[in-house]
């Protein structure tokens, strides 16, 4: 049976979508630490129009970090379907690798947002806060479920009360943790 139509977010306000998102839940992935704690996505906005990523996450104590870029599949399209770019250490040669970024939904008051993927293998739910309360989380778990996502795959990501901040404590800069926002397989 063919799958429906993905509805993707029309007219996002890419300047309102910038600054920090913490991952609620996510699809595990092998690339990923299982363990990964206080994972999140700041977005700069560059001068050229597209988007400086950098994801974060901790695991055993530790700070993985991975930047990229991130850029409208379709400049002159409404849909929110964008690219995410990463130069991807430590394998040499450096390649980019990429991957989409679609934003399923955003609340009008750009809190909370469900980012899929046309493979449906990938899903997350991010929030400006740690923390989002049942009844919203509640209501994205339905509306993936509505697009066809199997939603018994997702996974809450462990936050703290108090997210770390700055440099502190080792740094694995491998960035391998990222991929599974990358491939979509």
């Amino acid at each position: 049976m063919a799958k429906k139509t993905m509805d993707v977010v029309k007219g996002l306000d890419l300047q309102r979508y910038m600054g920090r998102w913490y991952e609620i839940a996510s699809f595990p992935s092998r690339f990923q630490p299982k363990n990964g704690e206080n994972t999140r996505a700041t977005y700069t906005l560059r001068d050229d129009g597209t988007v400086n990523v950098l994801n974060e996450t901790w695991s055993d104590g530790k700070k993985s970090s991975i930047e990229g870029t991130a850029y409208k599949a379709d400049p002159s399209s409404e849909e929110a379907k964008l690219k995410v770019k990463f130069y991807v250490p430590p394998f040499l040669p450096i390649i980019p690798v990429v991957g989409d970024y679609w934003v399923l939904f955003i609340d009008e008051d750009y809190q909370y947002a469900l980012i899929g993927q046309p493979s449906r293998n990938y899903l997350w739910i991010l929030s400006r806060q740690p923390r989002l309360d049942d009844e919203i989380y509640n209501q994205l778990v339905q509306r993936a479920k509505d697009e066809e996502y199997d939603v018994s795959k997702l996974h809450k990501t462990p936050q703290s009360e108090t997210p770390p901040e700055g440099e502190e404590g080792p740094k694995d800069t491998k960035g391998i943790w990222w991929f599974k926002s990358l491939l979509g397989k």
